[in-house]
């Protein structure tokens, strides 16, 4: 672990710099809204470790997947999120000196993000090697009240020094991703212009993608204002320049106002309009005025999202951070977007969709965003269906069966390694069963009717196909998978996998019902479209009846898969630290021979189905299996969490929320450098919500069984539940329950019921 970060309840914050950690900084200090994004990165030149990183959603390249040999239904090809244009980058020469912070002596620094208001600021001094005494202090934000402006405040202080400064403001396309084969580049220049500030518009090869950004400046020297006096245009790049006559000392200010637009939005041709009129509005508003409509809108959002501890700031700085990059990754106001695994903070995993989505990140969204919000997460899956059941029919399925695929943007499969594109399945499982968590929380059953059915008959269409039936058995059985913990590859009947398969059909069975009691206008319509006949259930119900689930009675566990006991079993406290992480110290071959666990399988399925097993059955699995799970997932923590808290283990689920919420904070898995875990902080959120407040849904209500970490005084969180606004307050002894909304909801505590009118509040000990 590497805990430099300042614990601070609101912000994350490098009090002096860290060199050698500072491409871990640009990722803990990304700032976005949702369509663009980038990493905590320094607005002047820096020769030091750096990944300069901007995002635009939606702007994907196909790069052309790397593989020793083909196989039939192999991807193409693997979706990068792109780095895209520099907007932020200011060059800055003193005399014959750039500007540059790996060169100069640095006598103070502190960099900072305000998670509370999104604003990046940073101030340091430091000295050039001709002398010069140059204090800097800089601050922008991604807005969240225009999500196509980036604006930027910039000020410098120089001393010690008589001659020319030069500013060069930029917006430069020519920039590669880090993981680009052979140093490929993306970006081919449109146009570029000079005539209302600075203009440049890109497109990407093969895709199409057209972005245009526009920056406007004001810039004054020793209060002064600083005309512009000149440009450079080369290929892909454009800046505005400013020359400044400095006489020993200068204070300098510049205003950068940043207008983005793609064609993911509008038509290529309104590209240049629509960002000059974003840059040059801002110009004419004023970086105060926009920096308070920035800050009223992260208000807002923390008002609906907001988790307060108090006593623990480690544990109150892990659970704010996970809300703000979470917040500021996804808004909810386009179905055709999802959420990456990066985000817009690095280009790791391509930045797809992956089942994080559904597993983990629709619950935070269920709870803290209008009901639009995950519903359009739903909608992307259905508007992806042909698409998958392409893919399925790739494989050797048919009849409309469909596989979704591991890692996608457009909907097509393009992850590329054969054993999880191939086997991890399960993935399909979740797909299923965050159409029955939206409908079980927000209490949406029309939605079955217009969307959901047609995903849950594809979906059950595969699993029917892709199990085969054990003569020596005597039950259905599924070879040849990957199950969540991906530290196991091309195992026969992966338990958890054979038991989502089983649900999924079982749960596709009570929606046709549900829709011919609630729509029966519709159903034949709905079956129609899906070119489905009821005999078609007549398979699934002998599947779901004769399912086979590898178990050991002796250990009284779900087997993780068939001959999982044949695996040496020493547990993960009796391994020399020097062996973790496995992944970064271990042949693959090593791994998938050994016992160790990635993160959460067999303890997936008890998460998700909770309600199927008694406690003591989840306290055996639980047991056996996390001290074999080495948690070299941000996915695996979450689930820990959540279950040790049921079975009362505290110090476990709180050694669990600590990895979880703190992650990229202390850098656990070291990798924080390559980006941050966006979808597993859902699952932070989940720690605290399901775990520590043990909230669920039951039999239509909402329901809380709470317990609080011996040192935390207090837990307080917002919960949205269907047209309902609830506040809950925890400490050690009580809840206090208030409903802020206009309509009375009844809150079930444990065994209690409690009714609740409108604005009121009740406290019940627990």
């Amino acid at each position: 672990m590497k805990q430099y970060i300042t614990q601070d309840p609101w912000k994350i914050i490098e009090d002096h710099f860290h060199p050698e950690h500072n491409k871990i900084t640009e990722s803990l200090c990304s700032i976005g809204n949702g369509k663009m994004g980038g990493r905590g990165n320094f607005e002047e030149q820096y020769s030091g470790d750096t990944l300069q990183g901007s995002y635009y959603a939606g702007i994907y390249y196909p790069d052309k997947t790397k593989v020793g040999w083909w196989k039939n239904g192999y991807p193409e090809y693997f979706a990068k999120v792109l780095n895209g244009c520099n907007w932020i980058g200011l060059n800055i020469t003193i005399g014959d000196e750039v500007l540059d912070l790996h060169l100069a002596k640095i006598n103070s620094f502190h960099r900072e993000l305000n998670m509370q208001t999104g604003l990046l600021k940073r101030s340091c001094t430091v000295i050039l090697k001709n002398n010069a005494e140059v204090t800097i202090n800089s601050e922008r934000f991604c807005s969240l009240d225009n999500d196509e402006l980036g604006c930027i405040n910039y000020q410098m202080g120089v001393k010690n020094f008589t001659g020319t400064i030069k500013i060069e403001s930029v917006l430069d396309f020519d920039i590669s991703n880090e993981d680009s084969n052979y140093d490929l580049k993306f970006w081919e220049e449109v146009q570029a212009s000079d005539e209302d500030g600075i203009y440049n518009q890109a497109i990407t090869k093969k895709t199409k993608f057209q972005l245009g950004l526009a920056a406007s400046h004001t810039i004054t020297h020793n209060g002064a204002i600083v005309n512009r006096e000149s440009t450079t245009r080369k290929e892909k790049f454009i800046s505005s320049n400013f020359i400044i006559d400095s006489k020993n000392e200068s204070n300098i200010q510049l205003h950068k106002y940043v207008g983005v637009c793609s064609s993911f939005y509008y038509d290529p041709s309104e590209l240049q309009s629509k960002a000059i009129a974003h840059s040059k509005e801002a110009s004419k508003v004023g970086y105060e005025t926009l920096l308070e409509r920035h800050t009223a809108r992260w208000n807002e959002k923390w008002n609906e999202s907001d988790i307060e501890i108090l006593g623990d700031v480690g544990a109150q700085q892990g659970i704010r951070f996970n809300i703000f990059h979470l917040n500021q990754t996804y808004t909810g106001q386009d179905e055709r977007l999802n959420i990456g695994p990066k985000g817009f903070t690095g280009e790791k995993y391509g930045g797809s969709t992956y089942w994080d989505t559904e597993a983990y990140c629709i619950p935070f969204y269920l709870s803290t965003a209008d009901q639009q919000v995950s519903k359009n997460l739903l909608k992307y899956r259905h508007n992806h269906l042909r698409k998958a059941i392409e893919n399925a029919e790739k494989l050797g399925f048919e009849k409309g069966a469909a596989l979704y695929p591991m890692v996608t943007i457009n909907g097509e499969e393009c992850h590329n390694e054969w054993e999880i594109t191939f086997e991890e399945i399960h993935r399909n499982g979740a797909i299923a069963f965050a159409i029955y968590n939206y409908i079980r929380y927000t209490g949406d059953t029309e939605y079955l009717k217009t969307h959901g059915l047609d995903v849950l008959f594809a979906i059950a269409r595969f699993w029917a196909q892709r199990v085969n039936y054990s003569n020596a058995k005597n039950k259905y059985v599924m070879l040849g998978v990957t199950g969540p913990n991906e530290y196991e590859n091309n195992v026969n009947n992966n338990w958890y996998t054979n038991y989502i398969a089983s649900w999924c059909l079982q749960y596709c069975i009570a929606a046709i019902k549900d829709v011919e009691n609630e729509f029966p206008e519709s159903i034949s319509e709905i079956f129609a479209r899906n070119n489905f006949t009821k005999n078609e259930t007549t398979h699934w119900k002998d599947v779901i009846q004769n399912m086979y689930y590898p178990t050991d009675e002796s250990l009284g566990i779900f087997l993780q898969q068939d001959n999982f006991l044949d695996k040496d079993q020493t547990v993960v406290s009796e391994l020399d630290p020097k062996h973790l992480p496995l992944n970064q110290n271990w042949s693959w071959d090593r791994i998938l021979r050994s016992v160790y666990i990635k993160q959460a399988d067999v303890l997936q399925g008890l998460y998700f189905f909770e309600d199927h097993f008694d406690i003591d059955t989840i306290k055996r699995n639980f047991e056996y299996y996390e001290p074999r799970t080495v948690h070299e997932s941000s996915l695996s923590p979450c689930v820990h969490v959540i279950l040790a808290n049921l079975l009362e283990k505290d110090e476990k689920a709180y050694e669990m929320y600590l990895r979880t919420s703190r992650l990229d904070l202390d850098d656990y898995n070291n990798d924080t450098e390559d980006g941050l875990h966006i979808t597993s902080m859902a699952g932070t959120w989940m720690s605290i919500v399901q775990g520590f407040g043990g909230m669920r849904v039951k039999n239509d209500h909402i329901y809380f069984n709470p317990r609080l970490p011996k040192n935390w005084e207090n837990l307080s969180f917002k919960i949205k539940f269907r047209s309902s606004l609830l506040t809950i307050k925890i400490s050690q002894s009580e809840i206090e329950l208030t409903n802020d909304s206009k309509q009375g909801i009844t809150i079930l505590i444990a065994d209690q019921s409690i009714n609740l009118y409108a604005h009121e509040t009740k406290v019940h000990t627990i």
